[in-house]
């Protein structure tokens, strides 16, 4: 049996590590660093984009056709690329309409783990859920996977918000690796999420025993995300973070309401971390609106630079429809910005009551955004309140400390079950 002290090995699985995103490479990056620094060995296994590691943490790369990337989305590769049956798969899945890469990842994981049985005491997959993963399982591995929330969920919304019959249909064939994760999901030995919100969400999407499931919250570094009382506020500032120009981040929602706002304040403006889709909704939304003056998109830079960005900031915004926990929501309450967040999914439960710790809106309603962002505007000691209170529930709840603890617990209570199996207990 695993000893509460002694130090893991641990295999890390991430199909995308892309270093500025949300639940791929922001909690591969911080999580994997807060292990090691529990005095754990971690070596992390990515697909590209790859992510940011601290340098005690190897990095093995996996390569991916990278069919999806700009300025070539949806490319067809030379011939000279195609090195594997791997990736003569995923190319021939894309041209079906069918989103492969965490399928395919988790073959190329498979292959990469057959020969190293004894180096690891556990495989944690995040979120690839690809049927290699039961190959890893049948070689002897304990196998936990962590789901911040169901895809079935952004399946659902996407679907909802199609244009036409002919985008509905194609949405199906792109999710349709979301019924390989329901299947992948239910045969794993623990599914770790981040939220209760989640959980009863994975339950319904993926049918998945509540009893092997647990909840380990998100994180935060509270000595890097951190208040700056030397950075002024800009008056009329807004930020929020918006990684993917889907619907379910609720961005298109917030400039309608940002455009509300202008009416009644010509100094508003909004700083978007992330970078919108040429043409896309959210591009085609500021042309409609004629935001173009009020709209920064900042991409690709680092975490001091953001923390930079919310001390400047008078109110941080998570529009979202659908949250299975956020990690900016957290981030902006840690640098002690006041938070507008919607009521979407976790994140009632992530950032406490409406009025003491944030101030919570229905999801999609640009006016009720619009309102309270005003109100806020309007109330100086109420925005200080609502900032003072959220960095305190952070530093209660949300550090990578508390998670990495709680997560090699985890792994321990799987490892414990393995070999329990294994001697026929």
């Amino acid at each position: 049996m695993s000893s509460q002290n002694s130090p893991l090995r641990i295999a890390y699985l991430v199909y995308r590590g892309n270093r500025h995103c949300g639940g791929q490479g922001v909690y591969t990056r911080h999580l994997t660093r807060a292990l090691v620094e529990l005095g754990h060995h971690v070596e992390v296994f990515s697909g590209p984009p790859y992510p940011e590691l601290d340098e005690r943490v190897p990095l093995h790369r996996l390569p991916s056709m990278e069919l999806y990337e700009e300025p070539n989305p949806f490319r067809i590769p030379l011939p000279w690329e195609f090195k594997t049956r791997i990736d003569v798969l995923e190319f021939a899945l894309m041209c079906t309409a069918a989103f492969p890469e965490p399928y395919t990842f988790s073959l190329r994981a498979e292959r990469a783990l057959a020969d190293r049985l004894g180096d690891f005491d556990i495989v944690h997959d995040n979120q690839s859920l690809g049927t290699g993963l039961l190959g890893i399982q049948r070689m002897g591995f304990p196998v936990l996977a962590t789901i911040h929330h169901p895809i079935t969920i952004d399946r659902e919304i996407e679907i909802s918000h199609a244009a036409n019959p002919f985008r509905r249909m194609t949405l199906k064939r792109w999710y349709a690796f979301t019924r390989m994760q329901t299947k992948v999901a239910g045969r794993l030995q623990r599914i770790v999420t981040v939220s209760e919100s989640s959980l009863g969400d994975i339950v319904k999407g993926h049918g998945i025993d509540p009893d092997r499931m647990r909840v380990v919250n998100v994180g935060v570094d509270p000595t890097q995300f951190r208040p700056l009382p030397d950075i002024a506020r800009v008056p009329g500032r807004l930020m929020t973070t918006s990684s993917s120009d889907v619907p379910m981040k609720g961005l298109v929602h917030l400039l309608e309401a940002l455009a509300k706002i202008s009416t009644e304040r010509s100094d508003v403006e909004l700083v978007v971390i992330g970078k919108p889709t040429a043409g896309g909704p959210v591009a085609r939304t500021i042309q409609r609106l004629g935001l173009e003056p009020r709209v920064r998109f900042v991409s690709g830079v680092s975490d001091e630079r953001i923390v930079e960005l919310y001390a400047e900031a008078e109110i941080a915004v998570v529009p979202s429809l659908y949250e299975g926990f956020s990690l900016p929501a957290v981030e902006a309450m840690a640098a002690g910005v006041p938070l507008v967040a919607t009521t979407g999914g976790a994140l009632p439960e992530v950032v406490g009551d409406d009025g003491t710790t944030a101030a919570l809106v229905p999801p999609g309603d640009a006016g009720a955004l619009a309102s309270t962002i005003l109100d806020l505007f309007d109330d100086p000691a109420r925005r200080e309140a609502l900032g003072t209170a959220g960095r305190e529930r952070v530093l209660r709840r949300y550090t990578w400390t508390i998670t990495a603890e709680a997560t090699a617990e985890q792994y321990r209570e799987v490892i414990n079950l393995a070999e329990a199996a294994g001697k026929g207990v």
